[in-house]
């Protein structure tokens, strides 16, 4: 048809826009975030660096940053309205109630379309929504438990903050830094499913809500940010060094996935795994102990039994080991993950905002032949 261009199943490898927010380098095991390894922001730097880093383009100094940080924590509490509708949320999965919640958040905060509003505006509704993300998740959790949400904490940093309103308890500095350096690592990742879908809205010039809602729900789809859980599972299912053979084997040869292995752009070590290795083995523990010993001999059998595919950990499976460790629930898992890409979405929504073209692609239409005739009802 004219006009149109044939391209890959699900769009791979197709470069589809220009960005300064990051890149996934696979064949190498590297990405980044704007001109800094993601890897070495996770080890050297705070989570609001990381943020202000990805609103800004760059790091901020020592009053950039206090004043950003202040900024940020005054904007974590909830409305009165907004806290009265999280206990008809609690029952449902955490995703879904965020998706309601935060659309809730977003036309209370009279978000108006990116078209209608100025620079200023839409990275105020970004830092807003990001802000009161945690809030949310951990409030609808605590009600779920039959327990009260715990209001923010102002002079705590956002992961120690995070893991307080969702335990109740001040966190050890350890699980803090723990859980701190898997959000910097989880904050961008390319133009992964959620990301595209938030610039899809966006290039409509909808609200910020909006687009943050769309990328919501495609994180819940189990093929995009429901791994966590599910890789500390396939742990507990093989139960002993002794079974990790015969369990892996059995499932490969079955064509069956094996959680947290794999992965869409690497082709070599997931470098968010390699750090979160080494998160999990400084807080130590049996489990960490048994994830070390299957993932060894779960890679020699994926390269015994899929020679050439280069199947390797992904974030997911350490992501998992880290997060038990520290005391985050299993069902908290991937709506922790969703707290910080909440942050990389904003950013791309932020970028995708500035560009005047619609994102409008074309599909194949492949059902009856048209037109066909239409007989009138006698």
């Amino acid at each position: 048809m004219t006009g149109m261009v044939e391209v890959p199943h699900g769009l791979a490898g197709v470069v589809v826009a220009d960005t300064e927010i990051g890149d996934v380098r696979g064949e190498e095991g590297f990405y980044h975030y704007r001109q800094y390894s993601a890897i070495d922001l996770a080890q050297k730097r705070s989570f609001e660096d990381v943020w202000y880093l990805m609103c800004h383009g760059e790091l901020p100094d020592a009053h950039q940053l206090k004043e950003f940080t202040a900024a940020t924590a005054k904007l974590r509490h909830l409305s009165p309205k907004l806290q009265s509708l999280l206990p008809q949320l609690a029952g449902v999965r955490p995703l879904d109630g965020l998706r309601t919640a935060l659309s809730f958040a977003a036309a209370e905060q009279g978000m108006q379309p990116l078209l209608d509003i100025d620079e200023p505006q839409r990275s105020a509704d970004v830092l807003f929504a990001c802000a009161v993300t945690p809030t949310i998740l951990t409030g609808m959790y605590r009600l779920s438990t039959g327990n009260e949400p715990v209001e923010p904490r102002d002079d705590l940093p956002f992961a120690a903050n995070y893991l307080y309103m969702l335990t109740g308890s001040v966190p050890t500095p350890e699980y803090a830094d723990a859980i701190e350096k898997y959000l910097i690592s989880t904050v961008d990742h390319g133009f992964n499913n959620s990301t595209f879908t938030a610039r899809t809205i966006a290039s409509s010039k909808a609200d910020v809500g909006a687009c943050l809602v769309g990328a919501i729900g495609a994180l819940s789809g189990p093929l995009h940010g429901g791994a966590p859980s599910r890789a500390l599972a396939a742990l507990e299912e093989i139960g002993s060094p002794d079974n990790i053979d015969k369990w892996v084997r059995d499932r490969v040869l079955a064509g069956e996935r094996i959680m947290g292995f794999g992965h869409a752009v690497y082709r070599t070590d997931d470098p968010r795994s390699v750090m979160l290795r080494d998160v999990a083995t400084s807080l130590g523990g049996d489990l960490v102990d048994f994830a070390k010993q299957t993932e060894r001999r779960v890679v020699e059998i994926l390269a015994e039994l899929k020679p050439g595919r280069q199947l390797y950990t992904n974030v997911e499976f350490y992501a998992g080991v880290v997060m038990e460790q520290c005391g985050v629930p299993r069902d908290m898992f991937t709506p922790t993950f969703a707290s910080s890409r909440m942050v990389g979405w904003g950013a791309n929504v932020l970028e995708q905002a500035r560009d005047s073209k619609i994102i409008r692609p074309r599909a194949r239409y492949t059902g009856p032949q048209a037109p066909q005739p239409v007989e009138d009802l006698a």
